[in-house]
């Protein structure tokens, strides 16, 4: 069992995406964070003490916000605000995103913006050691604070709510509780805005998006590197001069360098590091180019986590508590802008990564369709016959499942962060629409995992077809290696891809260890 332990200092978004990933990690909050939120807590006190008008501490929300509210009112306005939220639609999110969004909201109490009581943090953390496992609707956040999720999270931290019990069955939230041990909690005045008032679900869900798309990022260079081994042996094709460090010094473009030199090693202790006079000059650009698609894709990788980390790092609460000057200032901090804008780019790149794939994917087909004459030929096969089927059917069908991937992947790239409308009475006259940008991104990457797997199973095959004497590169024979064995049992296609991508996930994580732990 691993400790997720929270201070004042930065939190990193893969430590995030692992603590969420397993349920096993025990969450503690340092004695340091519990002091600044200690802190912060006075400024609360004393703003609601001195009766001056605090958006969500003593007033109304969006456009009752210069309304008061009495003060004998304020601790029963605590529970309705969460009910007001609570109002979130569509499929659940599994126990990994859910407890994203309760630690990235947990994260977000120990950088003393929300002024929550230390105990309001510590019950967070026990709904994570203990398994409360929150039914949080994925639908329903435009991206000025994923108010309806964390109103979810909220609902059964009161008591309220609905949760899953250890057995997957949707349960009351008072009934969670009592089989954590936890007793509701009782929000005292301006937390309930502090519990629903943040963008945990866009950052939290986001991290755990951050660890597939670096893991997509190595695939992709996998996936090219067996189709130049492909290349190499059918159509004189395979020259690897444009990931040379030459070509790559010459130009400084982000993840340009880093996708050329994992090719280069992939291939490394293979032919295609041989001088071959017959190499074509140049091959297509879907080959050649495709440093600088792939390495454009990691860049926008990267400036990802860094926009999670300013999320996940910065006080994004409104109104503000500062502990430096003692005041609660009103502000747009929640509008988590730069990581909606890093969710839609990875979308147009992911488009770009699969139009190369696909062209990739397409080339290898007329090759093979010289394997399969002589197959026919050395088996006295007539065409059309059930063993001659046998050999077309694999190839033809992913060659189209790729080019329906592809279309997926040009649909998706579509901005999804321009269509909010105006709401609270024209008050929230612009929203970020980071969630739906989100879970658009992660259909890319589901689409993306598919199509390269794709490509990876084609060129793989192809290569064990050829039986050739050349010896494959360290990494691509060790690919192809364990995808011979996912072919040989010949599982429907839908299983094939499924199964590839799995074999795809545990051998890239083999050959990039130091990448998959940083």
């Amino acid at each position: 069992m691993g400790t997720f332990s929270i201070g004042t200092g930065p939190v990193s978004a893969l430590a995030l995406a692992r603590a969420a990933a397993d349920p096993t990690f025990h969450v503690e909050i340092t004695h340091d964070a519990l002091s600044l939120m200690h802190r912060a807590r006075e400024v609360v006190e004393q703003a609601a003490a001195s009766g001056q008008r605090v958006y969500g501490l003593n007033t109304l929300l969006g456009s009752g916000r210069d309304t008061v509210v009495e003060e004998k009112s304020i601790l029963a306005y605590q529970v309705q605000v969460v009910r007001y939220h609570n109002s979130g639609v569509g499929p659940y999110l599994d126990r990994a995103a859910a407890r994203s969004v309760i630690l990235a909201r947990l994260i977000g109490f120990t950088r003393g913006g929300s002024g929550v009581r230390p105990g309001t943090a510590s019950f967070y953390a026990e709904l994570l050691n203990r398994g409360v496992f929150p039914a949080i609707p994925s639908e329903g956040s435009v991206g000025s604070s994923d108010l309806t999720q964390l109103a979810a999270v909220a609902a059964v931290a009161l008591g309220e709510g609905e949760a899953f019990d250890a057995s997957g069955m949707l349960v009351p939230g008072a009934k969670a509780l009592a089989d954590a041990g936890l007793q509701p909690l009782q929000p005292a005045a301006g937390e309930a805005l502090a519990l629903v008032s943040a963008n945990a679900y866009s950052v939290g869900a986001g991290t755990l998006a951050l660890v597939r798309l670096q893991q997509l990022a190595r695939l992709a260079d996998v996936a090219l590197s067996l189709s130049l081994e492909t290349i190499a042996r059918y159509d004189g094709g395979g020259n690897l001069s444009p990931f040379s460090p030459i070509i790559q010094a010459a130009k400084e473009v982000d993840g340009q360098r880093d996708s050329a030199a994992a090719v280069r090693r992939l291939l490394g202790g293979g032919w295609l590091e041989e001088v071959r006079p017959e190499v074509s000059v140049q091959d297509a650009l879907s080959f050649r180019a495709a440093p600088q698609n792939h390495g454009a894709f990691r860049s926008l990788v990267s400036q990802l986590g860094l926009a999670l980390e300013v999320e996940l790092n910065g006080r994004g609460d409104n109104p503000l508590v500062d502990v430096e000057s003692g005041a609660m200032v009103s502000g747009g901090n929640f509008q988590p802008m730069q990581l909606a804008m890093s969710f839609e780019g990875l979308r147009l790149a992911l488009a770009h990564v699969g139009i190369s794939s696909e062209r990739r994917i397409a080339k290898l087909y007329p090759p093979q369709r010289a394997i399969r004459a002589r197959h026919l030929a050395a088996a006295s096969l007539e065409p059309g016959s059930a063993s001659a089927l046998i050999q077309e059917e694999l190839p033809g069908l992913l060659w189209y499942s790729a080019a329906g991937l592809l279309a997926e992947l040009k649909f998706l790239a579509a901005p999804a962060t321009l269509g909010a409308p105006t709401l609270s009475a024209d008050v929230e006259d612009h929203s970020t629409l980071a969630p739906l940008a989100l879970q658009q991104l992660e259909k890319s990457i589901d689409a993306a995992e598919k199509l390269l797997a794709i490509e990876a199973l084609t060129a793989s095959y192809l290569l064990l077809e050829a039986e050739a004497a050349q010896p494959l590169g360290n990494g691509t024979g060790l690919v192809v290696g364990r995808l011979a064995d996912v072919l040989a049992d010949r599982p429907s296609a839908a299983d094939l891809v499924e199964r590839a991508r799995t074999v795809l996930w545990e051998v890239v994580q083999q050959l990039f260890p130091e990448e998959a732990s940083s």
